[in-house]
């Protein structure tokens, strides 16, 4: 594909978003780039997500190699999604939903992960920032983090998230299976009914947080406000322990979800749609996420955690910091830019010099 690269949409430390148009076509997508010796990651991101094609995921659409300024970038090709995240569609609307585009948001949200369960595919890091806001629905985005679930590569991927949507056995360096989408999907589903809050407000910082959803018999406060149906939907889904909670195809039959409506409510903001080149939280914005505790000041690791962690000798305490990998003084804040993805692991045209016209998989 032959395209020209525009405005950055996004900013880490080892890769970025940029909004990008077709010349053939002027369709525009959106380019998550680093440089090639930079690209590992990148690279494992896009061999999960090119095997996707859900309407409930961003649609892959390609990758390949380009020259620019002297540099040769890897670039992953995705859907542009111009609605931005559903956190943002929230904002956008004072932080005021209605339980009806919390409900209709969910679903979406749980079909998607019904489809990628169904794969054997665990997202890994489920939160508001993670979900862009789709003119016919919630769509997952960043598969950063993803993992299969066949025990032979699980047992050789590491630990990650973003640690506020943890669940309590991946706080703790046990298992990061299927449940752990579910338990963050609770979560999620809290941040939205708050207008974007963090699930554990009252964390002081990120061991403190890790060790309460670790060790303690905490739980997520469930806003009073819900409806009774979806306080025990949010039960379903934020249960401790890991087999006690729902799978997302059992949640699909929940009450709460209910029969899909003819028309579903979504939370669109013409703002955000009209202005996408204003906006400092366009599709997708999870490239923020790529480096561990970045907002709080750069790790001398670079956001890797121990590529052979030895959890079984380890204390709880050199455990939680594993998880919680920064250095220096923490510049600590609850806006949930701040809670950084953990992770193991100028320029106006782009000349490209390896197209790929394979696994384009429009959901």
């Amino acid at each position: 594909m032959d395209w020209t690269r525009g405005s950055t949409i996004g900013q880490g430390s080892s890769a970025a978003v940029s909004l990008a148009t077709s010349r053939s076509s002027g369709d525009k997508f959106a380019v998550k780039s680093a440089q090639v010796s930079q690209s590992e990651f990148l690279q494992r991101e896009q061999k999960i997500h090119s095997v996707l094609s859900s309407r409930h995921v961003v649609s892959y659409m390609g990758h390949d190699i380009t020259s620019e300024n002297n540099k040769l970038m890897y670039n992953l090709l995705m859907e542009y999604v111009p609605g931005g995240t559903i956190i943002d569609a929230i904002r956008s609307r004072g932080g005021l939903v209605d339980e009806s585009m919390i409900r209709n948001y969910t679903r979406g949200i749980v079909k998607g992960l019904d489809y990628l369960h169904s794969l054997g595919l665990v997202h890994c890091d489920i939160k508001g920032r993670n979900i862009l806001a789709g003119e016919d629905g919630p769509k997952i985005a960043d598969f950063g983090c993803a993992r299969w679930a066949h025990p032979a590569v699980a047992s050789a991927t590491t630990i990650g998230g973003t640690p506020m949507f943890m669940a309590p056995e991946v706080a703790r360096g046990e298992e990061q299976g299927f449940a752990c989408d579910i338990w963050a999907l609770g979560c999620t589903i809290i941040e939205m009914a708050t207008g974007g809050s963090a699930p554990w407000p009252k964390a002081a910082d990120p061991v403190t947080v890790l060790y309460q959803i670790a060790y303690s018999n905490d739980l997520p406060e469930i806003p009073s406000f819900l409806s009774e149906q979806a306080k025990h939907f949010l039960e379903k889904c934020l249960q401790r322990d890991p087999t006690e909670r729902w799978t997302a195809s059992q949640l699909l039959k929940h009450s709460y979800l209910g029969q899909e409506e003819e028309e579903e409510v979504l939370i669109s903001s013409p703002k955000i749609t009209k202005q996408v080149h204003e906006s400092t939280s366009c599709s997708p914005t999870s490239i923020l996420d790529q480096d561990i505790w970045n907002s709080f000041g750069e790790s001398e690791t670079s956001g890797s955690l121990d590529q052979n962690p030895s959890f079984e000798n380890s204390s709880d305490d050199q455990r939680i910091r594993r998880l919680s990998l920064f250095s220096g003084d923490p510049r600590w804040s609850f806006d949930d830019e701040s809670w950084i993805t953990v992770r193991e692991n100028d320029c106006d045209e782009s000349n490209s010099i390896e197209d790929d016209a394979e696994g384009v998989g429009y959901g």
